[in-house]
């Protein structure tokens, strides 16, 4: 496959303040979207004792999503800027991209978007000149800081913003309250009106926003490079201020770097339905373009992960472990079964390449722990068509990739998973680009746990196939309360909203709410059977795991259609969802068309209509629950058309996957 970009900015209009006259107060300068609903307002508004200070304001179908919010930010010492400018110029663009995408929610995106380009100047001393850019497309708002060099001033240093989002008291957030800026991004989500967030309480991204007349909102940042992430925090009611991780030695820093510089995009995602914000490529559109020349080598697919499951098994003639026998094992599996990958991970607090897991103490990744012969493991894999991928702490690939990146190309490794960055400043969204560009120098997929919210890098470079940054079912293995159906039906209209995200899927070992209790090895999930497999038609991931042992899955009816499931898309549609309560997705790889459908608690009926499928007869390839059937997995065939509708009955907890055919084919 060869990554296609096409970009083309075109200038519509520019005007300047010299030909205009000074521009007023209270003026405003406005970016709309090509369909007319969206509309992203600057102006500068009086504040205090301070005349021509710069806000912006979004609309959406005539509703106002966010009110005028100021923009400004704090430099080193103590100066804001913004709190007294002038505009300059003004310019107004269109904006058309087309490009194809692996690592998405469609493999062709096109996005057209209207771009206002406002050019400030300070009106005191030192007159510092810089840029705001305001971009309206159809599902979504975004703005973004920019910095010249001039004369005077040519490194910049940001102490922290005081970017604005300003909600309507009526608004009501779905957000997740993190306990400081060094986080693995997991934890639950709080429903409660905007102005009852705790004040002085960090929420990560993406954060969601419900409106009263049915209309959504939700803020994230995309196109992240040399700058600290961005969290938000309730300063007055209503409104949110930014927070950006600072500098691990400089507290007082979030941010140093060479003008001239930007900050990444303000993003904010807007429909009239909650799963118009799924379907969105907003964060894509707002990052940069493919950096790969070719991208053809890059393969998503599911893989194991023994470190889930606690490298438990059953009536095997060696000690499960990490060591050759395991993985041959494993290996075996995998070819038997459809699964292109296995993982070395680690067992306890032990890593393959025998040192803790964690803290890192300086054990070379490309030398495995005693008694694991890779060489062996190597060749075996190859002989079974089934590659390998290495997990490491980022602290050994920062201290190694540069010899380890090469060696796992010349052995064949696939990728490699990175754990343990618990953080999003400067530095380590620095490192995170960095070690995903060397892994594609060396043809290597990556995939990111224990790190930040996803902000679009896996457009820049695909070989970035998915992300942690969730509480996902690794807690299942110790936690009391275990991730529940209505956590993971709140999941997919957060954090999945930023991008692709892992969630340790797989086991058929369901049980009820009240039957769950945690357990390291061979854990339990809640749910149904139905339910594991529609997760992944619902979550976008493109590395997704079959994370429990090979015993637990022989036999099972439910192993095949798992593992047929594909791991690319090339379109998605929101059929119906209510947050935390039930979600209907449908995707499609090729001519076929997949749905996921998993409610919470609740058992419920739900009527789908199939409009999407097109002209034609299909047959519908139904998977459900049924504690009657084998393992609880019963499966029926019905011949349907685009006219017709879809009953889906789903139990408590339950859920259910539909492959869309042709009649004939298998």
């Amino acid at each position: 496959m060869k990554q296609a970009t096409r970009f083309t900015v075109l200038v519509i209009t520019a005007i300047t303040a010299s030909l205009l006259g000074q521009i007023r107060a209270s003026e405003l300068m406005v970016a709309t979207s090509p369909d007319g609903r969206v509309r992203i307002e600057f102006s500068l508004r009086k504040v205090g004792s301070n005349p021509q200070v710069p806000h912006y304001r979004v609309m959406f179908a005539d509703i106002e999503m966010i009110a005028n919010s100021r923009l400004g930010i704090e430099l080193e010492g103590g100066d804001l800027l913004g709190a007294n400018c002038e505009v300059e110029t003004v310019e107004v663009r269109s904006v058309h991209e087309e490009y194809t995408q692996i690592t998405g929610k469609r493999s062709a995106v096109v996005a057209n978007a209207r771009e206002l380009v406002v050019r400030l100047r300070e009106t005191e001393k030192p007159n510092r000149r810089w840029e705001m850019d305001f971009r309206a497309y159809n599902d979504g708002a975004a703005f973004r800081y920019r910095f010249p060099k001039q004369s005077g001033w040519d490194n910049l240093a940001i102490a922290s913003e005081r970017t604005e989002f300003s909600f309507p008291s009526n608004s009501k957030a779905i957000a997740l309250p993190l306990g400081g800026f060094t986080t693995s991004y997991e934890n639950r989500y709080q429903h409660q009106p905007v102005s009852d967030l705790p004040k002085d309480q960090l929420i990560g991204l993406p954060m969601l926003i419900e409106y009263p007349a049915e209309k959504w909102a939700a803020v994230t940042e995309a196109n992240m490079n040399e700058y600290a992430g961005m969290y938000l925090c309730q300063t007055g009611e209503g409104v949110m201020t930014t927070r950006l991780s600072p500098i691990p030695k400089e507290p007082g820093i979030a941010v140093r770097w060479a003008l001239p510089h930007a900050s990444p995009w303000r993003a904010i995602l807007v429909g009239d339905r909650i799963g118009a914000l799924v379907e969105s490529d907003l964060v894509l559109n707002l990052s940069e373009p493919c950096q790969i020349k070719n991208v053809s080598w890059i393969k998503t697919g599911k893989t194991t992960f023994p470190w889930w499951n606690g490298f438990y098994e059953e009536a095997v003639p060696f000690k499960p472990g990490l060591n050759t026998a395991t993985a041959k094992y494993y290996i075996d599996f995998c070819a038997n079964s459809g699964i292109p990958y296995h993982s070395l991970d680690g067992l306890g607090n032990t890593a393959w390449y025998d040192g803790p897991i964690v803290p890192y103490e300086g054990a070379d990744p490309t030398k495995p722990i005693q008694g694991l012969d890779l060489p062996e493991i190597l060749e075996y894999a190859k002989t079974k068509h089934v590659q390998l991928r290495l997990w490491m702490n980022w602290k050994a690939a920062e201290a190694h990739m540069e010899k380890a990146f090469p060696q796992y190309r010349e052995w064949g490794i696939e990728g490699v998973m990175l754990d343990f960055m618990d953080r999003d400043d400067q530095e380590m969204n620095r490192f995170i680009r960095k070690a995903v560009q060397l892994a594609a120098d060396n043809r290597l997929t990556i995939t990111l746990h224990g790190c930040p919210k996803p902000t679009g890098l896996e457009r820049t470079y695909p070989n970035l196939l998915t992300h942690e940054a969730v509480m996902n079912l690794e807690y299942d293995k110790w936690d009391k309360i275990g991730i529940t159906p209505d956590h993971e039906l709140t999941v997919p209209f957060t954090r999945m909203l930023a991008g692709p995200l892992d969630f340790h899927q797989g086991s058929f070992r369901t049980v009820t709410p009240a039957e769950f209790k945690p357990r390291n090895d061979a854990p339990l999930v809640m749910g149904t059977p139905g339910r594991t497999l529609a997760s992944y038609v619902v979550y976008q991931n493109h590395l997704s795991m079959v994370a429990d042992y090979p015993s637990a899955y022989r036999g099972h009816p439910g192993l095949p259609v798992l593992a047929a499931i594909p791991t690319t898309w090339d379109d998605t549609k929101v059929l119906d969802a209510r947050v935390g309560e039930f979600i209907v997705i449908a995707r499609r790889s090729g001519t076929t068309w997949y749905i996921g459908a998993m409610t919470d608690g609740t058992a419920r009926t739900l009527k789908v209509s199939l409009k999407f499928l097109g002209p034609g007869p299909l047959m519908s390839q139904l998977w459900f629950d049924d504690k009657a059937a084998d393992h609880g997995l019963a499966q029926r065939n019905t011949q349907v058309t685009a006219t017709d509708d879809l009953v889906l009955d789903l139990p408590a907890g339950g859920g259910a996957l539909v492959q869309f055919v042709a009649p004939g084919d298998k």
